[in-house]
C-alpha cells in the first residue's frame, strides 16, 4: 500500500483508529534509551502529526505498541535479539507493534533512527530531511537486523580552511555530533597544525606540566589561530574586511574580522600572553562541551597533531632558557606528558592522533626521517604510560608509514594503537593498500569526501565512497572514517559512506570482493597499472649517447613505483636514465629495486654520465609469477626521476616516462582524468533516487535522481583547481559556447523545478539547483578570464576592456548564486574564498587592470568592479540547527535575515511538541543582516519558527514549511 495516496479525509479517520499507539521504554531506562524513545516519538510526530504518549513499563505491553529497549530488558521479547552485539539492533514489525532492540544502548538509539528512516526521514550531518507529505499514524512492517561492517565509522573534519571546522562553534559542533548517531557513526577526529604557516591552532596545546592549572587551563602559552578574515596570507586568502565583499555577501557577516567565536576579540591572532592562553582555554572549554556530548551519544573522539613533535618557538625559547634542550627525547616526553595531563584533565577524549609528516606523501623520507618520528611515537607512549593512560594513541598522516614500508610502523607500536591514514593524491588513489600488511591492530581507512583543490565547488563523490568501502573490508580494516570541510554540500557523499558502513548489498556480483592478503610490503598486488604518483616534465635539449632522444627528453619524477602488467615469466628489465636538470653531482640521489629486491642503490645520474646524456641499466632474470612487474623506488636526496621503461620476455612492452607515443615505445599518460585510480566508483542510481525522493518527492524523484547519479565522480566537469590555495576559478581558454555543453545537465535539472510539490521540497531542490547553477557560473566566468589572457597577450586592449567589464557582471552572477546556496558555516566560507582568495589574493577579476589601463592611456570606468548591494531575493538563513538540547539549556540560535532592503520585523515563535498555543520570543538585530534570538531554557520537547516581514510585506518563514511542520528540538 502506498501511504502517501491517502488524502485528509482518510488521516482524520486513521487519527481517530491509532490513537491507542504507544511508544513503551524500560520503567527505569538508561539514557539513550530515553532518547531513543524521545525520537521516535519526535519523528512519528514530524512525519503524521500524531504526538504519542512514551510509557515506562517493563510488562510486555498489550495492543499496538512500538516498544524501544536493549536486549537485556524483560520488555525486549526472548526469541528476538538473544544474539546481538554491541552496536547492533534488531527492528521487527507486523504493522500494528514494533520492536526496537539494541545490543547494547547505542545500538537502541540506532534501533530508533533506523525506525525513523522506514519513516521516511532522511538523516545528513547539517541535518535533517522531514519530507512534505504527512503520512497516516500507522506502523509500517519491516524485519531487518543491524550490524556493522566497521566497529570504527566516522569524520574527520580537518581544520585549516573557513570552508571547514576553522569557523566551527560549541553549537556547531553539538549540532553536527548530534547527527552522528542518526548517521549510525561514531567516531570524531581531529587534526591540528602545529606551528608554521598554517598553525599554530588553537585545539591542541603544547607544553610542560608545570604550566597546567586547575581543569586543563594554561599559563604559558603562544599565540595560535583559525581561519578568520583578518589573517594574512593563509593558504592563499587575503586578509579582507567583509564589508568589502561584493554583490551583498558582506551583509552576511556581522564583523569585518569575522571568525569562530572563540576568536572574537582576539583576530588575526593574540597580541598578548594574556591572550594566547585566553584563546587556548576558550578552545578547551569549547571541546569540552562537544567531547562530552559525543562520548554520552556513543561517540568516540580523537584529536592530535604531528609527529615528530614540532615545538612552537616561543616553547623552545622557554625551554633554552631553563637549560633545557628541545631536542632531547627525554624533554619531548615532558611536553607529551603536559599535553596528556591537559587533555585528561580538559575533555573526555578517547584517542590521540599522532600523525606522520606531511612530506612523506609528496617528496618521500629519509631513513633518519623514519628513525626519528619512531623514537617521538615512543615518547609519546611513555608519557602516556606514565600518567596512567587515560586515552589511547592511534596513528594517521596523508601516508600509512614510510616509503620503505607503508606498514613498518606496526612493528613498533603497540597493538592498542590504531592506524589510519587519509588517502593518497587528495582522494584520487584507492585506499592504502600497504593496510593489508597491517596485522592484529585496529585499522582504519580514510577517504576524501572532498578534496582541497575544487574546494570552492560541488564534488559529489558517493560511487567512489561506496568503492572505497568495500575496499576496506578487503583489506580487512575495522574503521571507515572520511575526511571534508563543508557539510550540506557533502549531504550525498557523507549519508553514501556512512551507509556503506553497515551494508554493501549494492556490489555488483562480479566485482572481486575477496580479501586482499598479507604480502611482503614492495610485493603488495597493485591496484592500478602504470605510474604511482609523480609529475612529468620535457626538455629540448639534445641528449646524447642515444638515438632515441625524444624518450630521454621526457622524465617523469617523484614517484614512488611503476606497476606493469605483464603474462608470468622471466624478464629483461631496461631502465633509461637522463639528468635534464642539475649542473652538479649530489643534487639527485634514489635507489631503485624491482620486485622489491634492491638493484640500483645512491644512483647520482649527474655524477655517472652528467647532464643531458642517456644512461641505461639493464637486469636479467626478473621474474612474474601474478601478473605484474614492480619497480620501486627511494628517494635519497630529490625526487627519482626516469626517462624510459623496456620489459623483454614473453612480451615487449616500452614507455616513455613521461611522454607521448615514440616509435614503438607506450604513452606515459599524464591525464589524471582518465586514471582508473580516479575513476573507481560503484552503482549510485538507487541511492539518488532515494535521496532525490526524501529531498524533492515523489513527482520528481526518478528524473532528479538520474541526473545527480548521472554527474557523480569524474562525469562532473572541475571548474577550480589549487591556485596557492584551495577552490582557484581555473581560466579556460575554450569558449563558453564549447564548455557550456558540460553543464547540461543544469538545464535539465531546471526543467523539472515547475514539477516539484511542497515548499521543504522546492526549498531542498532549489539548494541543489543554485549550486550547480554556481558551478556553471564559475565556469563561464572562467572562460571569460580565459578570453581576457588572450586578449591581453594579443595586446588587444580594445577587446580587453569590455571582456573585463563583462567578467565582472559574471563575478556578481556568482556571489548572488552562492548567496542563494549558502545555508552553513561551511557556505560562508565558500564566499570567504570567492572574495579573499579568488578575486583577492588571485586577482581572479583584476589582474590585468594596470595593463589594460596603461595600455588605453585612462583610468579603468568603475563598472569593471562587482556591486557590492544584494539584489537577490529575500531569504532567511539558519546556518546552526540543533536538534537535541540539554535539560535547562537556553538555546542559542543565530539567524541570517537577508534582504535587498532591513526587515522590518523578525519574530520566532515556540511551543512544548504538539501543542497548539505558540509562545513569542524576542529575536535582536545584531548587526547587518544577522540576528541572535535565545529560546527559553528547556524541560521539555519543543518545536519552534522564524518569521520575517520584508518593507514591500511579504511574510518569509523557517523552516520553509513553518508553522504546519516546524523545527523541533528534543531535551536530554
Amino acid at each position: 500500500m502506498n501511504l502517501l495516496r491517502f488524502g485528509a479525509a482518510a488521516l482524520l479517520v486513521a487519527s481517530s483508529i491509532q490513537a491507542q499507539i504507544r511508544i513503551v521504554s524500560p520503567a527505569n531506562p538508561s539514557p539513550l534509551e530515553r532518547l531513543a524513545a524521545r525520537e521516535v516519538r519526535r519523528y512519528f510526530y514530524l512525519r503524521t502529526g500524531q504526538l504519542l504518549p512514551v510509557l515506562r513499563s517493563d510488562s510486555n505491553p498489550q495492543g499496538q505498541s512500538i516498544v524501544i529497549a536493549r536486549n537485556d530488558r524483560a520488555l525486549a521479547p526472548r526469541t528476538l535479539g538473544t544474539d546481538l552485539g554491541p552496536e547492533q539492533y534488531v527492528i521487527r514489525s507486523d504493522g500494528r507493534s514494533a520492536f526496537l532492540i539494541g545490543g547494547d544502548d547505542t545500538g537502541a538509539l540506532y534501533a530508533a533512527y533506523r525506525f525513523a528512516e522506514h519513516l521516511g526521514v532522511r538523516f545528513y550531518l547539517h541535518g535533517d530531511v522531514i519530507p512534505d507529505r504527512r503520512i497516516p499514524p500507522e506502523i509500517p512492517a519491516f524485519d531487518e537486523k543491524g550490524k556493522p561492517l566497521f566497529d570504527t565509522r566516522g569524520l574527520q573534519p580537518f581544520h585549516d580552511f573557513p570552508e571547514g571546522p576553522d569557523w566551527w562553534d560549541r553549537d556547531d559542533y553539538l549540532a553536527y555530533i548530534a547527527q552522528l548517531p542518526k548517521l549510525r557513526m561514531n567516531f570524531l577526529g581531529l587534526h591540528n597544525y602545529p606551528e608554521g604557516g598554517v598553525g599554530p591552532e588553537p585545539g591542541v596545546w603544547i607544553g610542560e606540566p608545570g604550566d597546567l592549572r586547575a581543569r586543563g587551563a594554561v599559563a604559558f602559552s603562544y599565540p595560535s589561530q583559525w581561519a578568520n578574515t583578518a589573517r594574512k596570507g593563509m593558504w592563499g586568502y587575503a586578509a579582507m574586511k567583509t564589508s568589502e565583499f561584493s554583490g551583498g555577501a558582506n551583509l552576511l557577516f556581522e564583523s569585518d574580522d569575522f571568525g569562530p567565536v572563540v576568536m572574537r576579540g582576539l583576530t588575526p591572532s593574540p597580541a598578548t600572553p594574556e591572550d594566547s592562553n585566553k584563546l587556548f582555554n576558550q578552545a578547551g572549554e569549547m571541546f569540552r562541551a562537544a567531547f562530552a556530548e559525543a562520548r554520552s551519544l556513543g561517540v568516540k573522539t580523537c584529536i592530535g597533531t604531528e609527529t615528530p613533535l614540532t615545538i612552537p618557538k616561543l616553547v623552545q625559547d622557554r625551554l633554552k632558557a631553563q637549560g633545557k634542550d628541545p631536542k632531547d627525547l627525554a624533554v619531548v616526553q615532558s611536553l607529551y606528558e603536559g599535553m596528556f595531563r591537559r587533555i585528561a584533565a580538559l575533555y573526555p577524549v578517547d584517542y590521540y592522533w599522532l600523525w606522520t609528516p606531511e612530506g612523506w606523501t609528496w617528496g618521500g623520507n629519509k631513513p633518519d626521517q623514519f628513525d626519528a618520528t619512531v623514537k617521538d611515537m615512543q615518547a609519546a607512549v611513555n608519557a602516556l604510560r606514565a600518567i596512567g593512560k587515560p586515552f589511547t594513541l592511534a596513528t594517521s598522516g596523508w601516508v600509512l608509514g614510510p616509503q620503505h614500508d607503508r606498514a613498518a610502523l606496526d612493528r613498533f607500536l603497540p597493538k592498542d594503537v590504531p592506524m589510519s591514514c587519509i588517502n593518497r593524491q587528495v582522494g584520487h588513489a584507492p585506499d592504502e593498500p600497504g593496510f593489508a600488511n597491517i596485522q592484529g591492530r585496529p585499522k582504519w581507512v580514510i577517504p576524501w569526501l572532498e578534496n582541497d583543490p575544487n574546494l570552492s565547488a560541488p564534488q559529489p563523490w558517493v560511487g567512489r565512497m561506496r568503492y572505497d568501502a568495500v575496499d576496506a573490508r578487503r583489506l580487512g580494516c575495522t574503521g571507515l572514517l572520511g575526511i571534508h570541510w563543508r557539510t550540506r554540500i557533502l549531504a550525498a557523499n557523507i549519508a553514501a559512506l556512512a551507509a556503506a558502513a553497515w551494508d554493501q548489498s549494492w556490489v555488483p556480483r562480479d566485482f572481486d570482493t575477496s580479501p586482499i592478503l598479507p604480502e611482503p610490503s614492495d610485493s603488495v598486488k597493485p591496484t592500478v597499472p602504470g605510474a604511482v604518483g609523480g609529475s612529468v616534465v620535457k626538455f629540448a635539449a639534445p641528449v646524447a649517447g642515444t638515438d632515441e632522444a625524444p624518450v630521454y627528453q621526457t622524465v617523469r619524477y617523484n614517484m614512488e613505483a611503476y606497476n606493469i602488467e605483464v603474462p608470468d615469466g622471466v624478464y629483461k628489465v631496461t631502465l633509461k636514465f637522463n639528468e635534464p636538470n642539475y649542473n652538479a653531482a649530489g643534487k639527485r640521489v634514489f635507489g631503485v629495486k624491482l620486485q622489491g629486491k634492491p638493484v640500483i642503490d645512491s644512483l647520482d645520474i649527474f655524477a655517472r654520465a652528467g647532464k643531458n646524456k642517456a644512461l641505461d641499466f639493464t637486469f636479467s632474470g626478473i621474474p612474474v609469477t601474478d601478473g605484474w612487474l614492480r619497480i620501486a623506488f627511494e628517494k635519497q636526496v630529490e625526487y627519482p626521476a626516469i626517462a624510459g621503461i623496456v620489459v623483454e620476455g614473453k612480451i615487449v612492452r616500452k614507455i616513455n616516462c613521461g611522454g607521448a607515443a615514440y616509435l614503438d615505445y607506450e604513452a606515459d599518460s599524464v591525464d589524471h582524468t582518465a586514471n582508473p585510480l580516479r575513476n573507481r566508483t560503484m552503482p549510485v542510481d538507487e541511492f539518488y533516487v532515494d535521496f532525490a525522493r526524501a529531498s524533492f518527492g515523489d513527482a520528481v524523484a526518478q528524473p532528479a535522481g538520474l541526473i545527480l547519479a548521472g554527474i557523480d565522480g569524474v562525469n562532473l566537469p572541475e571548474p577550480a583547481t589549487w591556485q596557492k590555495g584551495p577552490g582557484g576559478i581555473k581560466a579556460e581558454p575554450a569558449p563558453w559556447t564549447e564548455v557550456k555543453k558540460r553543464y547540461a545537465f543544469v538545464d535539465d535539472l531546471a526543467a523539472l523545478r515547475t514539477k516539484v510539490e511542497g515548499p521543504g521540497n522546492l526549498e531542498r531542490f532549489d539548494y541543489w539547483l543554485n549550486t550547480y547553477r554556481y558551478m556553471a557560473a564559475l565556469a563561464e566566468a572562467g572562460c571569460l578570464r580565459g578570453e581576457l589572457d588572450k586578449a591581453v597577450a594579443a595586446n588587444d586592449f580594445t577587446r580587453a576592456l569590455p571582456v573585463r567589464i563583462s567578467l565582472a557582471r559574471a563575478w556578481e552572477r556568482i556571489i548572488a548564486l552562492q548567496i542563494a546556496a549558502t545555508g552553513t558555516p561551511g557556505e560562508l566560507g565558500t564566499l570567504v574564498n570567492l572574495e579573499q582568495h579568488n578575486r583577492g589574493s588571485l586577482r581572479f577579476l583584476g589582474a590585468h587592470d594596470d595593463a589594460i589601463a596603461k595600455a588605453l592611456g585612462k583610468p579603468l570606468p568603475e563598472s569593471i568592479e562587482p556591486a557590492k548591494v544584494y539584489c537577490g531575493p529575500a531569504r532567511i538563513i539558519v546556518p546552526t540547527v540543533r536538534t537535541l538540547a540539554g535539560k535547562g539549556e537556553s538555546l542559542n540560535v543565530k539567524v541570517i535575515a537577508i534582504d535587498q532592503q532591513p526587515f522590518k520585523t523578525v519574530s520566532a515563535f515556540w511551543r512544548p511538541l504538539g501543542e497548539k498555543k505558540f509562545r513569542q520570543v524576542r529575536v535582536a538585530h545584531v548587526a547587518r543582516a544577522v540576528y541572535a534570538m535565545s529560546l527559553p531554557p528547556f524541560q521539555a520537547d519543543i518545536e519552534y519558527y522564524i518569521q520575517a516581514e520584508t518593507v514591500a510585506g511579504k511574510r518569509l518563514v523557517w523552516p520553509v514549511t513553518a508553522p504546519d511542520l516546524n523545527q523541533t528540538v528534543v531535551v536530554r
